[in-house]
């Protein structure tokens, strides 16, 4: 089965061929174990539920820079308030910027007395905290730009000084350094001497790459710092760059962003992406808290990458045009992430060249291409299918040609045995999601599936509503669980047969996963069903205390009601909100929130994603964060989660703080299942 089955319109002639970049691909030479290490971010995560945790899941994080414990430097980040949910989500280490407690950038410099009073103070509250074992402490951020300057012996004593205070309240701390602004050969040897020599060596090293020179140097910087090590008997040390990216052109776009996935995963190093927008969005990865950008698929597919890495060569090692790769034996699967290449004409040609194929694929494989654009800021309607072709092995070798590829975007390869079908562009396949326990694939020449484990797909909806979701399932009864709960269960019975359950899905990117069954695939189609809409205005509801509606006309109705909260008294409280049955409910809350906050005075807007404390029926209050809106007349949607009584319910927006909660729309109830 030579022949391709189906190809995109994005065919491939001789000269064409003649003319491309070639990127190879070696399955036979493994590298090492996937590390997920580019996966992090600097202020990604905002508050708890900010960005959605669903968004952070889906991504493998490792690990993230946060906010020192109620740090004045931002509104949000704090790394002791975001742990829980960073944990839930997988996330491995949260590395805290303890300078970050200072308000102004560049830091104020008060004097080392000053900040060792708060060093202590922070060390203290980490001591304390459920989720110390996952901390490491940045006692200092770019330390060669602020307060020390060229000053590199005052920094070095300081560093000692502190190193020092945190060991002494905190005996088993890992404590991280020095955080230079970017790759400083000479300052790092003087500062690792002198680290050794005074018993103060850092437990991860940590610095930026933040400029042009890591596309050109990145192979260079990483050498030298471990030939550094070995030169002073230092043992390696595990490597954070803790923050990556330029100021303009590379947060949210994949094409530049696959450069540092395929260079930080292949050195096995740790990076975050760097802080440049707004925190809680992922560092420009998800927009509307729980909707993905370009990027956001980028770090989806990295994830998904499982076994082992194994050998790339990409056209030239420092050109734009870089790679990503790994076999996994027991899927039968290997995947190849690529991107990068910036042509004058917009445009590139390339071959994928995959070799050390084992026999265990068969002397036919199927290749199939999958491309995502950059999107900016906007939401992104998720990847597409480039091509999906039937390849003869020769020589335990097959070669992918591609052609009108874009230079911002990035690109997906997965080869696995054939198949004489091709995977449809719009469903979603068992065997190319992500899979738990000791589920397996089998691969048929007319279908694929997934049986003795669970199969979770990522699914998108492109707004708030009931979708069918068909899956092709045999056996069961399988549990399925949506956003990682419990949902209902599902039977395929005897062969294959496709169940149909309608279940209720936010705008953005939804995980279902199918537990004890087989699974070929799973199709999601919008459709229509029971969602009761109450108006935060309406003369039926009781509004406390200060609160008051107001006008606006981006608001439905041209109306809103707002002043909710800065107190206990100042409530809003939806009477009436019936439903036929007790049981779980979803509330999509559609809201305003534009509250700038304070802090430092540089390129970051200090955004504040208010909160309301929601009871039901007078019960005990569960607080919520609303991501910020960016505007007051910019009305976004976040679901939440209610447990009503049959019948009529209450349901109270409250803040008995001094802040407020946000501007409020109305609230639409729908149940999880339709």
């Amino acid at each position: 089965m030579a022949a391709a089955l189906m190809t995109s319109a994005l065919t491939t002639t001789p000269s064409q061929a003649a003319a491309a970049s070639q990127i190879v691909v070696d399955l036979a030479a493994p590298t090492g174990a996937l590390r997920y290490g580019a996966t992090g971010f600097l202020y990604g995560l905002g508050d708890e539920g900010i960005p959605n945790e669903t968004m952070l899941a889906a991504l493998k994080p490792q690990v993230t820079a946060q906010k020192a414990p109620d740090g004045l430097q931002h509104p949000n980040g704090d790394a002791l308030k975001i742990a829980p949910m960073f944990k839930r989500a997988g996330g491995r280490d949260i590395q805290i910027y303890m300078q970050d407690v200072y308000k102004q950038w560049p830091y104020e410099n008060l004097g080392i007395d000053d900040y060792l009073a708060k060093v202590d103070t922070m060390t203290r509250k980490v001591v304390a905290d459920p989720y110390r074992a996952s901390y490491v402490y940045v006692p200092f951020n770019e330390p060669d730009q602020i307060w020390y300057g060229g000053n590199l012996t005052a920094f070095l004593n300081d560093y000692r000084t502190v190193h020092r205070k945190i060991r002494s309240i905190d005996p088993g701390a890992r404590i991280a350094g020095p955080n230079f602004a970017g790759y400083r050969s000479a300052d790092l040897r003087t500062f690792l001497r002198f680290a050794r020599d005074n018993d103060v060596l850092p437990d991860v090293m940590t610095w930026h790459e933040l400029g042009d020179d890591f596309f050109t140097s990145w192979n260079e910087h990483y050498a030298d710092y471990r030939s550094i090590e070995s030169s002073l008997g230092v043992s390696p040390r595990p490597i954070t760059i803790n923050e990556y990216g330029r100021f303009s052109g590379d947060l949210g776009v994949p094409g530049n962003l696959v450069q540092f996935v395929a260079k930080f995963e292949n050195s096995k190093v740790d990076g975050c992406l760097a802080y440049w927008t707004t925190a809680g969005g992922l560092n420009d990865l998800v927009t509307r808290n729980n909707q993905a950008t370009g990027g956001w698929w980028l770090y989806k597919w990295y994830g998904e990458l499982t076994g082992t890495t194994v050998s790339v060569t990409p056209p030239a090692p420092s050109g734009s045009l870089q790679a990503l790769a790994a076999f996994d034996q027991g899927k039968r699967q290997a995947r190849v992430i690529f991107g990068g290449n910036n042509p004058a004409g917009g445009t590139y040609d390339t071959n994928v060249a995959v070799k050390g194929i084992p026999a265990a694929l068969g002397g036919t494989v199927q290749a199939t291409v999958w491309g995502v654009d950059s999107t900016g800021l906007n939401p992104s309607p998720g990847p597409y299918r480039v091509s999906a072709t039937n390849h003869t092995v020769s020589g335990g070798q097959i070669t992918i040609p591609l052609t009108g590829l874009k230079g911002t975007s990035a690109y997906h390869v997965v080869v696995t045995p054939a198949k004489d079908v091709s995977p449809s562009a719009s469903r979603y396949e068992a065997e190319y999601a992500a899979l738990s326990g000791a589920a397996r694939i089998t691969y048929g020449t007319a279908a694929s599936y997934v049986e003795g484990g669970g199969v979770t797909f990522v699914v998108t909806a492109p707004s708030d509503g009931y979708y069918n979701v068909g899956l092709r399932l045999s056996g069961g009864p399988a549990r399925l669980r949506l956003n990682g709960s419990d949902l209902t269960e599902v039977t395929g019975g005897s062969g294959w047969n496709t169940v149909t359950t309608k279940v209720f899905l936010t705008a953005g990117v939804n995980r279902l996963e199918v537990q004890g069954a087989a699974v070929d695939y799973a199709d999601v189609a919008a459709t229509t069903g029971t969602i009761t809409a109450y108006q935060a205005e309406s003369a039926a509801n009781t509004l406390g205390g200060a609160v008051r509606v107001a006008s606006n006309s981006a608001a439905s109705g041209g109306r809103y009601v707002g002043y909710v909260g800065a107190g206990a008294a100042n409530t809003l409280r939806f009477n009436d909100v019936t439903v036929p049955r007790a049981g779980l409910y979803r509330m999509v809350v559609t809201y305003a929130n534009g509250e700038l906050g304070e802090g430092s005075d540089n390129y970051n807007s200090n955004i504040v994603d208010r909160y309301a404390d929601i009871s039901v029926n007078g019960g005990a209050a569960r607080r919520h964060y609303f991501r910020n809106t960016l505007g007051w007349s910019n009305y976004r949607t976040t679901v939440v989660d209610v447990t009503l009584a049959a019948g009529a319910n209450t349901i109270t927006f409250g803040n008995a703080s001094a802040g407020y909660a946000p501007d409020l729309d109305l609230i639409q109830i729908a149940a999880p299942l339709g």
